[in-house]
């Protein structure tokens, strides 16, 4: 074989593994690259500090304004004396319910059947006079003068009569409407002047319950709507608006709303706390936890949530109702990613690593309080 053949052999042979070495380093350097960078990128990731995330979404309902109230009956008056005496007989007990006219309080006739008849025998001695005074005025015996003197008798008989039977209605003291009989104030024996107490009667049939609404929302509230109430006692309610005051009151600036509910059975009785539920509007809205809720740097009730590229945000919201599964609250957005875990410790415009709600998150995780 010729030298030179030889020569270019072993020359072909170095050349091609020149190349063929050259791109084995070049991938090797790749290679080893890529696998420097990745480490980099996750360990930059895992600076950031995570939060447990879930996705809302609002729904409709109807908003309903809440009041804090109580139970008042419908109607409440004190009975007081309307003549003088002696308490003989007090028929109905306290607590007991009554039909109007019913005897609460009787105080003694003493001397009052005798002084009207003697009241109605001058009136019929007026009434005389008076006949013939005027037979005889008709034929010029008798003065326009006497005449006048006469009747002006007449009248202050009849005006005694009506006095005098009148005084005797009022010796028994009876109920004004159908009611209970509240509380009463004497017992047979008592003396009692004209315009002393004698009992409180009331009226639980309907009932109402009463709150206070404030000036911010009287705008809201509108006489005949059906509203709910929800008693202590847990029981649930339902009546019509049917008084809103036209006044507020100078200390708390608030407007008195009164829901009539029907009691006809006697179950409710007066004074018991109540919640009132009147609907207002129909809105979007959303139901979250309390604790979702957290406080703006300016104290703004708010809630924290996350845009697509883990940006930490907050939107103030209102409570609209608070019920026993959670919070109604309007001001997010329909759709929203809110933080669930981690709120308190990071602050808007602050980028975070999401992690889903099922999962767990340790303190080392959450990092340190912003």
């Amino acid at each position: 074989m010729k030298k030179s053949y030889v020569w270019a052999a072993v020359l072909a042979i170095v050349v091609v593994g020149w190349i063929a070495s050259g791109q084995f380093g070049d991938t090797k350097t790749t290679e080893a690259s890529a696998v420097e960078g990745k480490p980099a990128v996750e360990k930059k990731a895992a600076l950031l500090p995570a939060v447990r995330v879930r996705n809302f979404e609002a729904s409709d309902r109807a908003q309903e304004l809440v009041l804090l109230g109580v139970t008042e009956a419908s109607r409440k008056v004190t009975l007081r004396a309307e003549t003088k005496g002696r308490i003989v007989a007090v028929p109905l007990t306290e607590g007991k319910s009554a039909k109007r006219g019913a005897t609460i309080v009787q105080l003694a006739m003493d001397d009052r059947r005798e002084r009207l008849a003697e009241t109605r025998a001058r009136l019929d001695q007026y009434r005389i006079e008076y006949s013939a005074a005027k037979d005889l005025a008709a034929r010029n015996f008798r003065s326009k003068v006497k005449l006048a003197e006469s009747q002006a008798h007449l009248k202050a008989a009849e005006a005694s009569l009506a006095s005098m039977e009148l005084d005797i209605q009022r010796t028994t003291l009876r109920a004004p409407f159908d009611g209970i009989l509240e509380s009463r104030l004497v017992e047979v024996g008592d003396f009692v002047d004209i315009g002393d107490p004698l009992a409180s009667f009331i009226d639980l049939s309907p009932i109402l319950v009463v709150g206070e609404v404030t000036d911010r929302n009287i705008g809201k509230v509108k006489i005949g709507i059906t509203a709910q109430a929800r008693l202590v006692t847990g029981a649930r309610v339902q009546g019509k608006i049917t008084r809103i005051s036209s006044v507020a009151s100078v200390s708390t600036r608030t407007f008195r709303v009164e829901l009539t509910v029907d009691n006809s059975d006697g179950a409710l009785t007066d004074g018991l706390t109540a919640e009132m539920r009147i609907p207002s509007s129909e809105a979007r809205a959303h139901m979250i936890s309390p604790a979702l809720l957290t406080l703006s740097d300016s104290g703004e009730v708010g809630v924290k949530a996350v845009d697509g590229e883990g940006i930490v945000l907050f939107y103030p919201v209102e409570i609209d109702s608070d019920t026993p599964e959670g919070v109604w609250v309007s001001g997010l957005p329909d759709r929203v990613r809110v933080i669930t875990v981690g709120q308190e410790f990071v602050r808007p415009g602050q980028k975070v690593r999401m992690v889903p709600d099922t999962a767990r998150l340790s303190e080392k995780q959450v990092g340190p309080k912003s």
